[in-house]
């Protein structure tokens, strides 16, 4: 049996990844305000979730506040996709 990991699955892969830490947030968990990011961090899971997903996110976009939570990085990727 095939393992299909959805959207929110793959961008808490890479949080975790990112922020070096055995657990995943809670999708509406503040990323910045946990501990799980930092601004070093942001540029460095941007890079992942563009590798990831085959998009580019651009430097306006950087906002904290846009990768607030997983939630909020996912509502963000569909409009990007969409």
């Amino acid at each position: 049996m095939q393992f299909f990991m959805n959207k929110q699955d793959k961008i808490a892969a890479i949080v975790k990844k990112v922020s070096k830490k055995p657990t995943a947030p809670d999708p509406d968990e503040s990323l910045f305000d946990s501990g799980y990011l930092d601004s070093f961090a942001l540029t460095d899971m941007v890079t992942e979730l563009e590798q990831e997903f085959g998009l580019t996110i651009p430097d306006a976009d950087l906002s904290p506040r846009r990768f607030e939570s997983i939630a909020r990085i996912e509502h963000y990727l569909n409009q990007k996709a969409g």
